[in-house]
């Protein structure tokens, strides 16, 4: 009776830290062990399983954060270390109502090269820029042609009808742009004067969540597999893909279909389909088959989501 409750005494005394041997033993005696909790977002190495990924806390180990976030974006709180390490300078990729795309702060110009390094795009390749609002876009373009009373159309009010929405909009830039950002020319026309962007303003509410945090546009680029020109549409395949090439973090909004956005060219004298994606052709633009193509000889190929 002496040595039990000895014994007794003792594991009063350390709590489950010595419990009895036959706990240690495998099975039914393992039971009492508390479960870690579960997380959801945290740092991600090397792993294509989505297990791994699936789970809730924010933690920010080995250099990505990895976000999961409702599509319907009712969970945006989960967002606030993404915009935090934005503003720091950080790369990652985020969901569109497209595709999902690596993006930046447009305001730091070393994430804009680290951002080119990671996807491997040239320096003479424009960038596009996800904005939260029409007042970005009159800051960092020269805007849409409006209508002169004369049979042109006000393609301001136009866009205004279809944005936010699938469509990247080619446009002259301003110089608030950031150089690392647009074009300078093609090499018969090194140093072109005219200086072009893609801009995108996109209907999906994690996206624009990001942005109205942030208040500011974030460059971006589609997420595309390093070998093949085929979009990648599951944010966990991304991660393991490019996270061990310098992203930051990945915001995982669910597996996307590989749509990407309609790009209309407007730095002509007419609204031009460049690429039809998602967003349907409007009777106010034209397509590439309407149009003589020595009309638009000048290379207007934007990196698009």
């Amino acid at each position: 009776m002496r040595e039990m409750a000895l014994k007794l005494l003792q594991w009063k005394f350390y709590g489950q830290e010595r419990a009895p041997l036959s706990s240690h033993i495998p099975g039914p005696a393992c039971n009492f062990r508390r479960r870690r909790p579960q997380v959801v977002a945290f740092a991600v190495k090397r792993n294509p399983k989505r297990l791994k990924y699936a789970t809730p806390r924010f933690t920010k180990e080995d250099g990505l954060l990895y976000v999961q976030v409702d599509p319907s974006g009712s969970d945006s709180w989960k967002l606030e270390p993404v915009v935090d390490i934005l503003r720091k300078g950080a790369v990652g990729v985020i969901p569109t109502d497209t595709v999902y795309a690596i993006a930046c702060n447009l305001k730091s110009h070393s994430a804009i090269e680290r951002l080119r390094r990671i996807k491997n795009i040239a320096d003479s390749k424009p960038l596009s820029i996800l904005c939260h609002s029409f007042r970005d876009i009159d800051t960092y373009t020269l805007g849409f042609p409006c209508g002169d009373g004369q049979g042109h159309t006000n393609i301001f009010r136009a866009v205004k009808q279809c944005l936010p929405g699938p469509y990247t909009f080619i446009l002259t830039a301003s110089k608030e742009l950031p150089r690392q950002c647009s074009r300078y020319g093609t090499r018969a026309a090194k140093y072109a004067s005219r200086k072009n962007v893609g801009v995108r303003m996109p209907d999906d509410a994690i996206c624009q969540a990001i942005l109205e945090k942030l208040e500011a546009p974030l460059i971006s680029t589609s997420v595309k597999w390093p070998k093949e020109n085929e979009w990648m549409i599951d944010p966990v395949v991304i991660a393991d893909i490019y996270g061990p090439e310098g992203l930051d973090f990945v915001v995982d909004g669910g597996v996307r279909v590989a749509d990407p956005s309609t790009v209309v060219d407007m730095t002509g004298g007419y609204p031009k389909v460049v690429r039809q994606g998602k967003g349907p052709k409007l009777h106010w633009m034209v397509s590439e088959e309407d149009v003589d193509g020595a009309d638009h000889e000048k290379d207007v190929a934007i990196d698009a989501i």
